[in-house]
């Protein structure tokens, strides 16, 4: 039986804030810079709380900002404090990744728990329509620059490129190519044809959709048809087979989101109501192989099963005793490697927020507002269990969390990285010299800006079966990709990594 509230550890880590923020600067509203939007979703977060939000705001030890990439700035957490009025001894920023909003929460938990923290800001936010359309005018958006002398107390994360030289040299490096290559491969490993699979997908992502038509913080609230979303036209041009537009990541947002997670004893000095608290149970971390060419299949991903499931194995529960998911959803293929990794069911709603498509995609950030998302549905569902998974790079990078208004069944929060154990799952090598027999194990084809097929990128395996990377601009081979079978094909590859049939 979990421990009663009175009779919590005071270093019990505990998310008693949340605050989401949309500048609808395309409906007229005034554009804000990023660091000002997080401050004021950090604002609404410590309103939340119904406590002391002021001296909450005030006695922030630490302040954790997720990558921004709509602006750059040297130290963001130091100017998010300074608009609220903070001193905080620690100011954590990250490199890119989709992981690190639920990173950041896990390393907060861990870190109050041990007494090194207790009260910690995570969030972040993004203003890219705003800073597209500078960048088109060639307007000075007149926004904060910080000296040279400006940094953050920690830097969170690995700057190694997530890109091989070898696919950087192909051109491959963009999640809109990687993720649609992914999805040729989930197809192939479920047995099914293009269109039945894309009638699969668009289904999945209709119901997002209608989550994000009932989310009043999601940027797209209108619930799209399963035949809307798979149709290319005008309006939802194809960009990388089989996506079109409605199945990519949408990053033209302007959003924040704010989460604040404290000790149970600084809770309880703020006069926060434990109604408001929802307890981090637990967290782990892992992530595949640096580069995509290296994994061992590119419809699976270790890091994923290893620590997701090592995640609910802490919280001591199973799939089906989670009441809410929300699965990291940049593109389709994302989540159903997730779902079968994890054992969830396609059929199942698997978000709370509606999904980067349609509830928005801020870059980094999505995940705060996936957090900050699960702690009200949790919330108005006292007692149930969430989890939230997180997802950076080219689903390289990942991070989960199990969360529920009743405290940890353990007594107390647990994190384990669980790199050792995906590492041991091994790698492919990956041949940039290649030059001979390939068969083909997956592939995309990329649209110009009016939907007109221009390259194939394609996944080969060479007779004894390393991986190499291939393009073409054949009619036959786009034909293949986009219409007919291409998993399994035999093709032929020069050194230079163009492929034929």
């Amino acid at each position: 039986m979990a421990p009663a509230p009175a009779a919590l550890d005071p270093r019990t880590p505990v998310l008693v804030g949340v605050g989401q923020l949309n500048v609808r600067v395309d409906r007229g509203e005034d554009p804000m810079e990023p660091v000002a939007m997080l401050a004021e979703a950090a604002r609404r977060a410590a309103a939340d709380t119904g406590g002391a939000a002021d001296r909450l705001l005030a006695g922030l030890d630490t302040v954790a900002v997720v990558d921004i990439l709509s602006w750059r700035y040297r130290d963001p957490a130091a100017l998010v404090a300074a608009h609220l009025g903070a001193a905080p001894a620690r100011r954590w920023s990250t490199v890119a990744g989709g992981n690190y909003p639920q990173t950041l929460l896990n390393r907060a938990a861990v870190d109050i728990s041990a007494g090194r923290a207790d009260a910690v800001l995570v969030g972040g936010a993004e203003a890219w329509r705003t800073r597209t359309a500078a960048r088109k005018a060639g307007t000075d958006l007149g926004w904060t620059v910080q000296g040279d002398d400006a940094s953050p107390t920690e830097m969170l994360g690995d700057e190694t490129p997530l890109a091989h030289e070898d696919e950087i040299a192909r051109g491959l490096f963009m999640p809109v190519q990687l993720y649609p290559i992914f999805e040729s491969a989930v197809r192939a490993a479920a047995g099914r044809d293009q269109a039945e699979h894309q009638r699969v997908v668009s289904e999945l992502w209709a119901r997002f959709s209608e989550v994000a038509a009932a989310n009043p913080h999601a940027w797209i609230r209108e619930a799209r048809t399963a035949e809307e979303i798979r149709t290319a036209g005008p309006d939802n041009r194809m960009i990388g087979h089989p996506y079109p537009k409605l199945m990519n990541s949408n990053n033209s947002v302007e959003q924040a989101a704010a989460l604040i997670v404290c000790s149970v004893e600084r809770a309880r000095d703020l006069g926060i109501p434990t109604d408001r608290w929802v307890f981090p149970w637990t967290g782990t971390d892992a992530h595949d192989t640096w580069f995509v060419g290296n994994r061992i299949s590119l419809h699976r991903s270790p890091a994923i099963g290893i620590a997701g499931k090592k995640a609910l194995e802490l919280a001591a529960v199973g799939v089906d005793d989670l009441a809410h998911v929300d699965v990291y959803s940049c593109f389709p293929s994302a989540v159903q490697v997730a779902a079968t990794e994890l054992g969830l069911g396609l059929e199942r709603q698997l978000t709370v927020t509606g999904g980067l498509s349609f509830a928005g995609g801020p870059w980094n950030d999505y995940v705060s507002h996936s957090i900050a998302t699960m702690a009200e549905v949790l919330r108005a569902d006292a007692g149930s269990v969430g989890l939230v998974t997180a997802n950076g790079g080219y689903l390289t990078k990942h991070a989960f969390g199990v969360y529920s208004t009743t405290p940890p069944p353990r007594g107390r929060f647990a994190h384990r990285d669980c790199q050792a154990e995906v590492d041991a799952v091994g790698s492919v090598d990956l041949v940039a010299d290649h030059e001979g027999a390939v068969r083909i194990e997956a592939a995309t084809v990329m649209h110009d800006r009016d939907g007109k097929p221009e390259q194939a990128y394609l996944a080969t395996r060479t007779p004894d079966r390393h991986r190499s990377w291939c393009t073409s601009t054949d009619d036959d081979v786009i034909a293949l990709v986009t219409h007919d079978e291409p998993v399994g094909v035999a093709a032929h590859r020069t050194a230079d990594g163009t492929l034929s049939l």
